[in-house]
């Protein structure tokens, strides 16, 4: 094959796994998506009866049962907790953002190791099985990490690897959409963790929707003063991109602005003036808090039983 031909190719693959994922959250999930799935909305289903802290204490399995077992058993979680979110308020828009924040997520980890991981690692994960060449990558490709090769088992292997983050990052975002910051506050404070560690969670969870509020109010005042106007319409999620980066000294002074806000807030609510705070409404364990844990524990059992079978995870991976 051509050496020109080669060389573009290979840099066009390149680009694939470095931009595609970028152009699913510009142009399949959007500001508007993100802005969705990290903000509360009222509802009347489980997720949003559920204490705060059964929630948190949910995702901390779901982190170690995805670290712990075999991929698939991450993969069978992630759609699992995907489906749920029909029942969220507006849960068919939620689940399709959701189904593209995995696909980035699994798109975006599958590159990010596929390229790098040494032929060693990958022979003894997969039993020292040869290797499947795809595409063999121009020599100065090494200079980046790359291996010589693109492999059938490189990508099996960072596809497996995926499966790690998307259901944990599913269930953080059922926390976020479905408890408002005074519910994780109170539950939290409840099961005495300490109050600058649930303080800072909730700032975080009132701090991650406005930065991306900030961010498409300054996007679409750019293009309201006519950024891109003449540009044809598939780069649109390119100039988005653009007014996102030139919006990000705005967006940190109006967060800036939102911090005194809050310390003003804060101290008009005498946060902290003593040792143990008060309640309107007790947070208590419901009947579907009790349901939630049933589940827990017959999550755990299960990887107990997984592992114990050898449906656990190796170092390095071994699916």
């Amino acid at each position: 094959m051509n050496l020109l031909i080669i060389n573009l190719i290979s840099w066009l693959i390149f680009f694939f796994g470095a931009a595609f994922p970028v152009l699913i959250m510009l142009k399949a999930i959007g500001l508007t998506g993100f802005m969705k799935v990290t903000r509360f909305e009222s509802y009347h289903t489980f997720y949003y009866r559920m204490n705060p802290a059964v929630k948190i204490i949910l995702g901390i399995v779901v982190m170690a049962v995805a670290a712990l077992t075999i991929w698939w058993i991450g993969a069978l979680m992630t759609v699992v907790i995907l489906l749920t979110y029909l029942t969220l308020k507006d849960g068919k828009r939620k689940f399709a953002t959701g189904f593209f924040l995995t696909m980035m997520t699994t798109i975006g980890t599958t590159w990010a190791f596929a390229p790098y991981t040494p032929y060693a690692i990958l022979n003894e994960a997969f039993h020292g099985s040869a290797l499947t060449s795809l595409w063999v990558w121009p020599s100065y490709f090494t200079v980046m990490g790359y291996q010589p090769d693109l492999t059938v088992q490189g990508l099996i292997y960072g596809f497996q690897i995926s499966m790690r983050f998307t259901a944990v990052s599913l269930m953080s975002l059922v926390l976020v959409m479905t408890s408002t910051p005074s519910q994780v506050l109170r539950s939290l404070n409840k099961v005495g963790v300490p109050i600058s560690i649930t303080f800072s969670l909730v700032i975080a969870m009132r701090t991650v929707p406005r930065i991306f509020e900030y961010i498409d109010t300054s996007v679409k005042i750019q293009f309201m003063r006519g950024l891109g106007s003449r540009a044809p319409r598939f780069l649109r999620p390119f100039y988005v991109l653009v007014g996102a980066i030139n919006g990000i000294v705005p967006v940190i002074v109006f967060l800036v602005r939102g911090a005194k806000d809050t310390a003003i807030s804060a101290d008009t609510r005498a946060f902290r003036a003593y040792q143990k705070r008060t309640y309107m409404r007790p947070a208590t364990i419901g009947r579907v808090d009790r349901m939630a844990f049933s589940i827990i524990v017959l999550v755990i059992l299960i990887t107990v039983i997984a592992v114990l079978m050898g449906f656990g995870r190796g170092i390095p991976y071994n699916g």
